[in-house]
């Protein structure tokens, strides 16, 4: 017998999920969401969507559990469109009502501060913690400690990456025409590239000027998406660590525009992203 599901369909940017709520009794098995979450996000063929976000009961310190999947079904750490999303269902549905908000991921607890108007969230601000450039925690297979501006050999070509980790990995690409970039075709091989053995997001960036960027993303488990808050994020640490990039930086995607904004930690650099969300429909799927 089918099973009726009950979702929302949200975006940030574009970057479009499926929020199924589980804060309260499990709707998917946990053996199931793989295949539940590939088959939902084809488009044309059933809701579509970049991934499905899954609310749970908090299991540690956070005051709820945030999970996100892939198209493909692969589970994420982390992803900073969705949990802006994730953020605003929790709160506009009653499941939590604060405004700041410690939502557990597998990246670890990240802190949502919430703009409210007229009890509804417009926008969120989200603390996406400190990065790391060890290869090590990447992960990178490679005999340097960091890969900062490095070449690496793609389909016989030398490409000058940096490779850094803010909950999930990221390769950033800095280019001088974001027009002549061949997304499509460099971005998978970047993403499945024998050195990184957990795949990685990929990134092309244009300097318009050091507060201000252009960039496109080929998303792991995805391909070409709208905007990637992750990957906006890793983009600006990175430019700030190789001098290319001040403090605050507003991000120009496919999908609309993202505020990130650094701070220091010791040596390391951390960095908070503010951007919207909205909802777009609820709605029961029969599964």
């Amino acid at each position: 017998m089918p099973r009726m599901i009950l979702f929302s369909k949200m975006h940030a940017l574009g970057n479009d999920y499926i929020i199924v709520d589980e804060s309260r009794a499990e709707c998917i098995g946990e053996n199931e969401k793989p295949d539940f979450v590939s088959e939902v996000c084809r488009r044309r063929f059933s809701i579509g969507a970049d991934g499905v976000i899954f609310i749970e009961p908090a299991t540690g310190e956070g005051d709820i559990r945030f999970r996100v999947f892939n198209a493909d079904g692969s589970e994420a750490e982390m992803c900073g469109n969705g949990i802006r999303c994730f953020a605003k269902f929790v709160y506009d549905n009653a499941i939590i009502r604060k405004k700041k908000l410690k939502i557990e991921t597998l990246a670890g607890l990240k802190v949502v501060d919430l703009n409210i108007d007229k009890g509804v969230v417009v926008s969120a601000r989200v603390d996406m913690g400190l990065a790391t450039f060890k290869t090590a925690e990447i992960p990178m297979k490679s005999v340097k400690d960091e890969f900062i501006e490095e070449y690496l050999e793609v389909d016989g070509q030398e490409i000058k990456l940096t490779a850094v980790n803010v909950g999930n990995p990221h390769a950033i690409i800095f280019v001088d025409d974001l027009e002549s970039v061949d997304l499509e075709g460099l971005g998978p091989l970047i993403e499945n590239h024998p050195v990184f053995p957990e795949r990685i997001n990929v990134h092309f960036v244009e300097v318009l000027s050091p507060s201000e960027i252009d960039m496109v993303t080929w998303e792991r488990g995805v391909g070409p998406t709208l905007a990637c808050g992750t990957g906006a994020t890793a983009t600006v640490i990175a430019g700030k660590r190789i001098g290319k990039l001040d403090d605050k930086v507003l991000v120009h995607l496919p999908g609309g525009e993202l505020k990130i904004q650094t701070y220091k930690m010791g040596n390391k650099i951390g960095a908070y992203m503010e951007g919207d969300a909205i909802l777009v429909f609820d709605g029961i799927l029969s599964w």
